[in-house]
């Protein structure tokens, strides 16, 4: 018999042992289909319930399954765009340090001056010198100078105008104007938390909403510049990370987009390695510059007759799973700090431990 005969008897004893399956399982389903059906139907619902830490319960998780705010870590890319409000209406015109003052001498135009004012507020005019101007209006400083120049002048005729009063806008412009960007700057967040605005400098974000800090920006730029407010956008962020250390078959950092429970945290970092103690789980999550840590029990978390809890983490969360009950504080600290350092936190981790966390 040729070698492709033989090949083909092969594949027609396949075919048939397939097809021979394929109506077993048929015959099997339709023998058992209305009663399998019904025992389906009659299995009772079971009701997953949500837990957390006792400090944000009722807060997170949400029904929606959504992080509650996000917040700035260092890593993060930052998009300020600049919004000048030019077109607003001022109460009242008061003169600024980046303001340009000209002062004209109808009768004595030798006298005629045209500067910037100082930074200490000041301008300097011939015969009475310095000249506190800052703040006030032109029509102030205009009397104020036909006062002074009166003692000095026959006819002290003067008029005070104003030439450059955007001097700032013009800077802020040609040190952000970009053609694909705007009027718009690109910050990072720094493993201390702060970023570099323009004109305002260091200004510490970090564990902030974006809210937060554009309401914080928006009052300091108005401060220097009336009329300037920014819009914050996040352009990368770093992410929100997630924690799983101790005897898990990938232990390490993971990087997750919504709120995931203890259980999916296991199952990201590989499942638990033989001989893992699923009994005496710690998480640890920061709390008002403090780390909290919550002992669980994940097998009578999940066990029917006591009700299943699905305890949910949040960004920044430590999950320890421990090999043996015996597993010491100082090791599970150690491991702990190195993470929390690692973040950008800063924070001391004293040991003390909270809502029912056992250690033999």
């Amino acid at each position: 018999m040729e070698r492709s005969d033989v090949a083909t008897l092969s594949a027609c004893a396949n075919l048939r042992i397939f097809q021979t399956c394929c109506i077993c399982l048929v015959l099997v389903l339709a023998a058992g289909g209305c009663g399998g059906q019904k025992a389906l139907s009659e299995a009772p619902e079971i009701v997953m319930e949500e837990t957390t830490f006792s400090f944000d319960q009722g807060t997170y998780p949400s029904q929606m399954q959504l992080f509650p705010e996000y917040r700035i870590v260092p890593g993060d890319v930052l998009d300020v765009l600049f919004q000048i409000r030019t077109w607003q209406k001022k109460d009242a015109f008061t003169l600024a340090v980046d303001h340009t003052v000209s002062v004209k001498f109808v009768h004595a135009p030798e006298l005629n001056e045209t500067q910037q004012i100082q930074p200490d507020g000041k301008i300097s005019l011939p015969y009475i010198g310095e000249i506190y101007v800052l703040g006030k209006t032109v029509t102030e400083l205009t009397d104020e100078l036909k006062a002074s120049y009166g003692n000095v002048l026959r006819d002290a005729e003067i008029y005070v105008t104003v030439p450059e009063f955007r001097s700032r806008i013009k800077e802020l412009k040609k040190d952000l104007h970009t053609a694909p960007r705007g009027l718009s700057r690109l910050v990072t967040v720094r493993p201390d938390g702060y970023a570099t605005f323009p004109l305002t400098g260091d200004v510490f974000v970090a564990q902030r909403s974006l809210p937060e800090v554009k309401k914080d920006l928006d009052a300091l730029y108005d401060g220097i510049l009336p009329g300037l407010h920014v819009d914050l956008f996040l352009e990368q962020h770093a992410g929100s990370m997630l924690y799983v250390l101790g005897h898990v078959n990938n232990s390490g950092v993971y990087r997750i987009a919504k709120p995931v429970s203890v259980v999916e945290a296991i199952a990201m970092a590989g499942g638990k390695k033989p001989g893992a103690r699923v009994n005496d789980i710690i998480v640890f999550r920061r709390h008002e510059n403090k780390l909290v840590a919550k002992h669980l029990n994940l097998e009578k978390m999940l066990s029917p007759k006591d009700g299943i809890r699905f305890f949910y983490l949040r960004p920044d969360d430590v999950v320890y799973v421990p090999e043996r009950r015996m597993a010491k504080l100082a090791q599970i600290m150690r491991e702990v700090r190195e993470v929390f350092f690692f973040r950008g936190w800063g924070i001391g981790i004293d040991g003390e431990l909270y809502e029912g966390a056992v250690f033999d």
